[in-house]
């Protein structure tokens, strides 16, 4: 949708693009419009940026003020955006499932009594997300989302691939699988000697409690794993709730800063699922994660180093720059707003505005800061020129005609009681 929306964008601010590509582009924005499949986090979240940061309102549902930069950048919409004719909604977590078509004015709008409210809201939000809910729901938005992302485990160890399946029991996830590179790190650090390169083909692992037992292995004692038998040396045969084995031959564990295990290398290993082979290897070292639970799934890896990152080419925009007059003319919008602000004063407003009737006639948002500035100013002859020129640009150009009125209208002085 992003690259359709894009390219949309970029053709018809480009000079030459027939009509019927531009028809293609519409169509093909309708058509993902209309078969976008069920939201997806980065979906809502796009969502509730649109109205708010993009076209939100604050104040009351009767009196609202604009905060958005969207409909501040929009002279029509501004205005159209405080009639009746667009329904006033008070903000909720609901703007997050609230879809929207950039190419088409708002029939709605959210309200915000204030900021205070808006950033609860977007905590109410936050707290449905996989990166604090974690859990099956959270691995299955990774597994559908068909990107690098990690999971992190009740002993803080952290999980990177792309997730390819997870198997569950009574609402809990007890075994999950990532295909292709695959890494683990703690806080962030990848682990030595848990790369991609160890990690090559996808790693898979059970997760929650042993069979049987009320202590869980993160929580186990020293003494507590020698009498389970799950200590260096040793040959075992875990069984997970859920039907989850791991046999074969303890090397190693590894342990994080509080003294958890959070890993368990084995050799001659094998691991079943109610008796289908999920990984067998007499060579291959087996590296068990463990954690009795996933707290939390969020895209992208736990460390940036583990994984190239840097293979994304930006799309390319059109140039409209076929000679030099754009760039004339954007100099001009320049000495303009350097006069508004205070930074050059000398500049003859009178020059500019007769440069550009003569050699861009149709352009009309420069002669209403011109507008603008004649009124603040006092210069009644110089604004019923520039006045007389928009009135002649409306007729040449009807379909500009009422952005033209709302740019003069907001260009009037506000009246306080």
């Amino acid at each position: 949708m992003y690259e359709a929306v894009r390219h949309l964008s970029i053709i018809k601010e480009a000079k030459g693009t027939s009509p019927q590509e531009i028809t293609r582009a519409e169509n093909r924005v309708e058509e993902l419009q209309q078969n976008m499949g069920e939201p997806s986090e980065m979906a809502l979240i796009r969502n509730l940026h649109w109205w708010t940061v993009e076209y939100g309102l604050i104040g009351s549902v009767e009196n609202p003020k604009i905060y958005g930069a969207g409909l501040l950048s929009s002279i029509g919409e501004s205005a159209w955006c405080m009639t009746d004719k667009v329904k006033k909604l008070r903000y909720s977590i609901e703007a997050a499932h609230t879809s929207f078509d950039i190419t088409k004015p708002q029939p709605q709008l959210f309200v915000t009594p204030d900021f205070a409210f808006l950033s609860q809201v977007l905590e109410d939000f936050a707290n449905t997300m996989a990166l604090r809910t974690g859990g099956l729901s959270g691995i299955q938005k990774l597994i559908d989302s068909k990107e690098l992302g990690t999971i992190e485990l009740s002993t803080g160890l952290q999980i990177s691939g792309n997730f390819e399946y997870v198997i569950a029991h009574e609402g809990k996830p007890i075994y999950f699988q990532t295909s292709g590179k695959s890494a683990l790190a703690f806080r962030e650090k990848e682990l030595v000697g848990q790369d991609t390169n160890q990690h090559a083909t996808g790693f898979g692992s059970p997760i929650g409690r042993l069979k049987g037992i009320n202590i869980t292995i993160e929580e186990m004692s020293p003494r507590d794993l020698k009498a389970y038998k799950i200590y260096e040396g040793e040959l075992v045969s875990l069984d997970f709730e859920g039907g989850i084995n791991v046999s074969g031959k303890i090397i190693t564990g590894t342990r994080n800063l509080q003294g958890q295990i959070i890993l368990i290398t084995f050799e001659n290993c094998k691991v079943t699922h109610r008796g289908k082979i999920l990984f067998q290897s007499e060579k291959e070292l087996y590296n068990m994660a463990i954690g009795e639970h996933i707290v939390s799934a969020c895209n992208g890896p736990a460390d940036l180093k583990s994984f190239n990152l840097m293979d994304h080419e930006l799309s390319k925009t059109i140039s409209n720059t076929e000679d030099g007059t754009e760039s004339e003319l954007e100099n001009y919008y320049k000495q303009i707003r350097e006069f508004r602000e205070g930074k050059n004063t000398t500049i003859s407003r009178n020059k500019v505005f007769a440069a550009v009737k003569e050699k861009f006639p149709k352009d009309w948002l420069l002669a209403i800061e011109l507008y603008e500035l004649a009124v603040n100013n006092g210069d009644e002859g110089f604004a019923q020129e520039i006045n007389q020129h928009l009135e002649s640009v409306k007729q040449d150009n009807p379909k500009l005609g009422h952005l033209i009125d709302d740019g003069l209208a907001l260009t009037k002085p506000i009246k306080v009681d």
